[in-house]
């Protein structure tokens, strides 16, 4: 038996393009208004985790790394194929069941907030994940900057709430918050009264329901939250354990530029040398551990693991399981 080959005409792949692209745009319309999902589970032995991506929004790139040599500073970025002046940070929050509690992890931004279309996605994501909002019983906020807790400020997300909801914040944040100080932070100047009048919001409508603790918090059974300090002085962690495995979710304890770059500074960090500090245990830990390590603003869907690389560190993305 022969096979002929048909070469096809520039007529041929006009018209083959076209179709395929006919195809493509259907395919958005019909199946989704994402092509893709944004959500990534995964299993800690006994527990479910989801890591669900709240969108994206711009940062300067002066902004991740404020101590650090302008010319460094625009050669990583180069080198990473992102900048030269700006980049997209990632948000990203985490769904844990564990036993009969669901905890959502962090609220992401909200949509409240001009300038940031392509943040405060999470709501939407979390229906498309077959989830209810109803149905999470606790959520915890690693610290109170605006990325963090401003989807809880969202009309739809507050009528969608269980009354019982318990919400986990270090003690240490809460009265941080009270009389914050900017002082060592540099951030865009229209930023610190933002996020101070978001966190004063924050507290005014979910008093009743927040739970404070001193050092640490076992929310449910192997899901504990840890106050680490640095970032914000009472900004914390979640480990996930269980069956002998851990995973961590660092919040804002370290950005892209942390494995490279521990010691660079964060124009958000409100005192950057005890950041680098918890920046570089956390991630000797991880990487002493193997542990799965998760962060808010690691590009999606944030999975990996951590490396020792001579003075600094590794970051080892995890293959993605279908």
């Amino acid at each position: 038996m022969t096979m002929q080959l048909n070469h096809p005409t520039q007529k041929d792949g006009a018209q083959k393009r076209n179709a395929q692209q006919e195809s493509n745009m259907s395919l958005h319309n019909t199946v989704s208004e994402e092509l893709v999902p944004s959500r990534y589970a995964l299993r800690i032995g006994e527990i479910d985790v989801l890591v669900v991506s709240d969108g994206v929004l711009p940062l300067p790139t002066e902004t991740m790394s404020t101590n650090a040599d302008p010319a460094t500073r625009a050669a990583w970025f180069k080198d990473m194929f992102l900048g030269p002046d700006a980049f997209d940070w990632a948000l990203n929050v985490l769904v844990v069941r564990s036993g009969d509690k669901l905890i959502l992890v962090d609220a992401g931004l909200g949509g409240q907030f001009p300038g940031f279309p392509r943040a405060g996605q999470f709501p939407k994501r979390l229906k498309a994940a077959g989830i209810d909002l109803s149905s999470v019983t606790d959520v915890v906020i690693t610290h109170m900057h605006m990325d963090h807790i401003g989807g809880l400020l969202v009309d739809e997300v507050k009528s969608q709430l269980r009354p019982d909801l318990r919400i986990h914040v270090s003690a240490t944040e809460v009265a941080f918050w009270e009389s914050p100080d900017f002082s060592l932070t540099a951030m865009p100047s229209p930023v610190p009264d933002v996020l101070r009048a978001t966190a004063n919001q924050f507290i005014s409508e979910y008093r009743s329901k927040v739970r404070t603790f001193e050092d640490e918090y076992e929310v449910a059974p192997g899901v504990v939250v840890k106050l680490t300090g640095g970032h914000t002085p009472g900004h914390s962690v979640v480990y996930v354990t269980s069956g002998g495995e851990r995973l961590t979710f660092a919040g804002d304890a370290l950005f892209p530029v942390a494995f490279e770059h521990p010691d660079w500074h964060n124009g958000f960090e409100h005192d950057p040398e005890e950041s680098v500090r918890v920046r570089v245990r956390l991630l000797q830990e991880a990487a002493a551990s193997g542990e799965l390590f998760v962060a808010t603003h690691l590009p999606f869907p944030s999975v990996g693991r951590v490396a020792v690389d001579g003075d600094a560190f590794r970051w080892v993305a995890g293959f993605w399981d279908y």
